[in-house]
């Protein structure tokens, strides 16, 4: 599962990205697919919030 750092990306393409932009949102993806990859190695659940509510989410 993936968070919607998507929609992130969506709002910034109404404005032209700097340099700086786009290697914080690089940074951001590659945070979030070494940390899914770490809670699958180590069997933990996955804390998220969806519509206002805290969810636990098991790796797979």
């Amino acid at each position: 599962m993936k968070p919607n750092l998507m929609h992130l990306g969506n709002i910034m393409k109404e404005f032209k990205r700097t340099e700086q932009q786009t290697r914080i949102l690089e940074g951001m993806e590659k945070v979030h697919e070494r940390l899914i990859t770490f809670k699958k190695r180590v069997n933990s659940e996955l804390v998220v919030m969806r519509d206002n509510k805290i969810v636990r989410i098991k790796p797979e």
